[in-house]
């Protein structure tokens, strides 16, 4: 059976369903990014997150303050250090989210059929009767019959955690609602979304710019994660920002979250570097039947682009358990097959008991997913897409690909500075692993170059199928050879080091000489 989607082979793929699968060395092409928190905080935890095929690792700066999350950064450095990884740091802004401290720190018993009211008027303390809100301007972006959503985790899905409130009537800056289901609110601060509804809030608050000013330039993060991108804007101003405070390498993945985001989702996806589909805040503002197609939509958007997608909200049940729904794991897989980039772990890795398994798990699902998707649809779809002429970049990039799925190369080896020449690559999807070999920039400090990499070098992990080599100039110097000689052996080591790569298997080169780009085909060594 052949799907537009999935190439299957019944009599085969069925059989093997029962057949004991061996454990795989190397990771799924898919890449996962893990939210780090209270139980994925120590350098062991990390080390094993690392280890299980975590790719990124995002901090979430709506929890906790700096201190804590510089603690956690140094923990990852130390684990990617013992593991021998890169690991690409997102930085999660808060973006223009409304709250409610709970100030006196118990539950707040919320019943169907009872009224509360939404209130600036931070004199008054949280209760079943009133909320309380830093924002004043509430009253005038909703009308009567919108709906609001509270919680302390907002979009777990667990209703008795969570309340949809029904805007009954606005009153000067308060805001009457009806509440709709019972549910018990916990914890020092609740989130209050308001569905299909422009709040005056700005997308990058005062609050993110301090983040990034100081904890971001501080540690020179590689990815900003710009939450509840409602415009093009939204990333230009941002981009703005980097560049004003000597972030201009950092990249910027719009997080589209609302209905706004996506009525400007072409002009989002055409400033930003890469799109995060944040499926539970679109689930608030979508009806249920309607966030499937949207999801579908975006990712096919961004393949055409050749930007990563990355959606979230895919095993909630693994916050509590060691194993994902059924539902869920039919979740993770269908979106591979979209041709999602990668996949947001959140609570799972952040708060919940099995960060390790969670990785792991999602993981084996990818790489099942990604052994029955069909590339050479995409790869068909992407080239019409492109069109004729073929810019030259586009060609060579599209070519490489074509040449290996032709010989069944081993994986595609690509040199490079900045990092952009594998991502044109990954942009075709290949089914075999990308290996980029990255070499500094004349003026990089060889000391931090080989503790740490470079900007250009971690971010080429948040790329579907991806993995980045640190060469050395010096290197090839020392050892008598030429920067391909050197480029091929290294990425030869790595390949035979994780069980990619084996003797005899043939690999694709893809670089840059001159203004050419050349591509051909090697044999590994068999030593």
């Amino acid at each position: 059976m052949q799907g537009a989607d999935m190439l299957l082979d019944e009599p085969v793929r069925l059989t093997s369903v029962l057949t004991p699968v061996k454990p795989k060395v190397f990771p799924s092409l898919t890449k996962i990014v893990g939210t780090l928190g209270p139980n994925s905080h120590s350098v062991e935890v990390i080390q094993e997150c690392l280890t299980a095929g975590m790719a990124v690792a995002r901090f979430d700066f709506s929890w906790m303050d700096a201190s804590y999350h510089q603690e956690t950064l140094n923990n990852l450095r130390k684990a990617a250090q013992n593991v021998n990884k890169l690991c690409p740091v997102m930085l999660d802004t808060l973006g223009p989210e409304i709250q409610v401290h709970n100030s006196t720190g118990g539950p707040i018993e919320l019943k169907a059929g009872n009224h509360v009211t939404i209130t600036p008027d931070l004199s008054k303390a949280p209760s079943s009767e009133v909320l309380p809100i830093k924002f004043g301007g509430l009253a005038k972006a909703v009308k009567k019959g919108d709906t609001l959503f509270i919680g302390q985790y907002l979009f777990t899905g667990s209703e008795t955690t969570s309340s949809w409130l029904e805007v009954v009537e606005t009153s000067g800056e308060n805001v009457e609602c009806l509440v709709t289901n019972t549910a018990t609110l916990a914890g020092p601060m609740f989130t209050l979304h308001v569905s299909k509804a422009h709040v005056s809030l700005p997308t990058l608050s005062d609050y993110d710019k301090e983040v990034i000013s100081t904890w971001g330039l501080h540690n020179s993060v590689d990815i900003i994660s710009l939450s509840h991108t409602r415009s093009a804007e939204d990333v230009r101003e941002l981009r703005s920002f980097l560049q004003s405070h000597g972030l201009q390498d950092t990249q910027i993945y719009a997080k589209v979250e609302n209905t706004e985001g996506l009525d400007h989702f072409d002009e989002i996806l055409q400033e930003a570097d890469g799109v995060i589909i944040s499926r539970g805040d679109l689930g608030i503002d979508l009806p249920p039947e309607d966030v499937f197609i949207s999801q579908k939509t975006a990712i096919k958007k961004c393949n055409l682009a050749g930007k990563p997608a990355i959606i979230t909200r895919v095993v909630d049940s693994m916050i509590d358990n060691l194993r994902p729904t059924r539902a869920e794991a039919t979740d993770v897989a269908n979106a591979v097959l979209d041709g999602t980039d990668g996949i947001l772990l959140g609570a799972e890795t952040h708060r919940g008991p099995y960060p390790v398994d969670a990785v792991s798990t999602v993981g084996r699902i990818c790489a099942e997913a990604e052994s029955v998707y069909n590339q050479l649809v995409h790869f068909k779809k992407l080239v019409k897409h492109v069109g004729d002429p073929m810019p030259h970049e586009e060609s060579v990039a599209s070519s490489a690909v074509r040449t290996a799925m032709k010989v069944k190369a081993a994986a595609i080896v690509v040199f490079t500075f900045s990092g952009r020449a594998a991502r044109l690559v990954a942009k075709y999807k290949p089914p075999m692993p990308v290996l980029a070999v990255v070499f500094p920039r004349e003026g990089s400090d060889p000391t931090k170059w080989r503790s740490y990499g470079t900007t250009q070098a971690r971010q080429c992990f948040a790329a579907r199928g991806v993995y980045p080599l640190m060469a050395s100039t010096e290197e090839a110097e020392t050892g008598g050879l030429t920067r391909e000689e050197y480029g091929i052996k290294l990425a030869q080591n790595y390949g035979r080091s994780v069980g990619m790569l084996k003797p005899y298997d043939r690999l694709i080169i893809f670089q840059k000489i001159g203004d050419s780009s050349v591509v051909k085909i090697i044999e590994c060594d068999s030593s």
